[in-house]
């Protein structure tokens, strides 16, 4: 099944989509959670509250070394949550999860600017992978096209990691990378409520209320 991830802690808009948006969880970073104040238990806790005890919560190590990387992960898998430990696709990160993944602890290769970057961190065991969309593009590279070679070398090669791509700046963007098969996606919270919303729509509504008042007043449907 589909996995949708909305890449914020914001509480509000936490509770605001998963009321219509059948969320799998949610995507952190070192930078989301410090711009927040509040540190990962405190952010688990409120944010289980309003998604369930279902919820995925991927959350990045900021160790600095391999085995300081494994010792983090060890103890995130250890906390009573479902969760994905993010690690950046780097050299010594591949090591680092190469090691997780014999202990099958859950992990997610992130800061992926490349093809290369994407198919190592699969052969190490990557569960998922999350190329940086608009940043590739940024660099004068189509990320879409790195996403696109990402999942056919998954396809070939017959590798079970998921992509997971991030960093999405528009609409377009988002519905390109889902033509091309991905089983999960995190958007922003200004891409997801573009997701649902259109300028046309409201104009259609008000002209269906306008018409339905004149003809029958304040009856609704199953009274007229």
């Amino acid at each position: 099944m589909f996995e949708f991830y909305l890449d914020t802690t914001d509480l509000l808009q936490l509770a605001r989509f998963n009321k219509s948006i059948p969320l799998k969880g949610i995507t952190t970073n070192p930078s989301i959670l410090a711009k927040s104040g509040v540190g990962l238990k405190d952010t688990l806790t409120n944010c289980a509250k309003i998604l369930g005890t279902e919820t995925r919560f991927h959350v990045q190590t900021v160790s600095n070394t391999t085995q300081e990387i494994i010792n983090e992960a060890e103890q995130l898998n250890a906390l009573p949550y479902d969760i994905v430990v993010k690690i950046p696709a780097t050299e010594m990160c591949l090591a680092a999860i190469k090691v997780l993944k014999t202990k099958n602890i859950p992990v997610l290769a992130t800061a992926i600017y490349s093809v290369q970057q994407g198919f190592l961190a699969a052969l190490c065991g990557a569960d998922y992978l999350a190329p940086y969309v608009n940043r590739i593009d940024a660099m004068g590279v189509s990320g879409i096209n790195v996403v696109a070679d990402i999942q056919l070398l998954l396809n070939q090669q017959g590798l079970a990691s998921k992509l997971l791509p991030a960093s999405f700046k528009n609409i377009q963007q988002v519905m390109d990378v889902l033509k091309l098969g991905i089983e999960a996606i995190t958007l922003p919270v200004d891409i997801a409520d573009q997701l649902m919303s259109h300028p046309a729509v409201q104009p259609a509504v008000n002209q269906f209320e306008k018409d339905w008042v004149t003809a029958f007043g304040d009856q609704l449907s199953f009274e007229s």
